[in-house]
């Protein structure tokens, strides 16, 4: 094949210059403006339960304030899950706090709602307080068990940030991921489900916290004539020209969404039967996930081969594939930080791979990378 087929790269509907020319022509060119409220208007549309949203410049960005307004700070402990991207745990030590890592269940692969108590009570034993919050993350798209989680964060008053940075528009019981707890995350990176080049949102629970999460975004600035300061601010407000994009996205963002689970389906048909090679689908029912990447276990028993020969298999043939995360506790910068695990996630990082799922990508591209995962493992 001579084009080269990506996980997920952006696709643009083709009204985001219009948005764009609009804020040159009128000079919002500033991080507020008219685009900005338009796509929180919309944002806050598509996530429903009377949420409010506050676009800015990164998910991490929206990460760092959720904490702060749950008042994170120096010397406190944050429980996050184990297998994810860093930018869920960073935040917390940009704060001067501790992340405390959980370890995966299988249906999910997010966090275990039963190492999470036992972590809960373990910490409390061990530091002689609670953890400050709970950080879930629902990974490549699908839902984490939230409601138990959630149970079991309410049980020891522990608030919930969640972290759908790559689960915009995947559900649990019919409700949207991100507004089960009492802040929720959005991305718009470059290969998320829409994108805004960067950028990113907190989904919040009023208008109160709407403008105090603008504050902080703001660089904290308080309502005088000159420029006074009374708490530490930030500089992340989304500009009107990334708004602008995300106007557009927003027209094709149920597209995206329905494209990555027809992607699924057909790998879904594709795999079955297979055997050594297990795609992660919905567990059940009350799960609807938007599959942002679609994920692949290689058992290396069963296929003679191991997830990186056909990593490096996949790239010779032009696709782009890659590891799944490896789990923070695992990474040197974490090597310290207190974890309770259970090999789930470890498991998953040694056989797993993320193959391409985006709206560039065909039906025929689907039965090539198909062939080729075949090829490297029936041989």
């Amino acid at each position: 094949m001579d084009k080269r087929i990506y996980l997920c790269l952006a696709h643009m509907s083709g009204k985001e210059q219009a948005f764009i020319k609009e804020a040159f022509d009128t000079n919002w060119v500033v991080p507020l403006g008219p685009n900005v409220n338009a796509f929180e208007d919309e944002l806050k549309h598509f996530v429903g339960q009377d949420k409010e949203v506050v676009a800015l410049s990164a998910g991490t960005a929206a990460i760092h304030l959720g904490l702060i307004q749950l008042g994170v700070g120096a010397g406190d402990e944050v429980i996050c899950q184990s297998f994810t991207f860093c930018a869920s745990a960073n935040p917390v030590a940009y704060l001067g706090a501790k992340p405390v890592f959980i370890d995966s269940e299988e249906d999910t692969w997010n966090m275990d709602p039963v190492l999470l108590e036992e972590a809960i009570k373990d910490r409390i034993a061990k530091t002689g307080k609670k953890p400050k919050a709970i950080l879930p993350v629902h990974l490549y798209g699908m839902p984490a068990r939230i409601d138990e989680i959630c149970a079991i964060a309410a049980k020891y008053d522990i608030p919930v940030l969640e972290d759908a940075a790559e689960a915009l528009g995947s559900e649990f019981k019919g409700q949207k991921c991100g507004t089960f707890g009492t802040f929720g995350v959005l991305s718009f990176n470059g290969n998320k489900m829409i994108t805004t080049s960067g950028g990113g949102a907190l989904i919040v629970p009023d208008e109160s916290a709407k403008k105090q999460t603008m504050f902080y975004a703001t660089q904290a600035r308080e309502p005088f004539p000159h420029y006074q300061h009374e708490k530490i601010g930030y500089n992340y407000r989304m500009s009107n020209i990334c708004a602008g994009i995300g106007r557009g996205q927003m027209t094709v963002l149920d597209e995206h969404i329905a494209h990555h689970r027809h992607v699924h389906a057909l790998y879904e048909k594709a795999f079955e039967g297979v055997d050594g090679i297990t795609l992660k689908s919905n567990p059940d029912g009350r799960f609807n996930a938007n599959y942002w990447l679609s994920t692949i276990l290689i058992d290396p028993v069963k296929t003679g081969t191991n997830y990186d020969e056909v990593r490096r298999n996949l790239d010779e043939q032009g696709i782009e594939t890659r590891p799944l995360w490896k789990p923070m506790h695992l990474q040197p910068v974490y090597a310290t930080n207190p974890c309770y695990v259970n090999g789930v996630s470890e498991r998953l990082f040694n056989m797993g791979l993320c193959i391409p799922a985006g709206p560039w990508v065909t039906d025929e591209d689907v039965a090539y990378i198909v062939e080729q995962i075949k090829g490297c493992c029936m041989k």
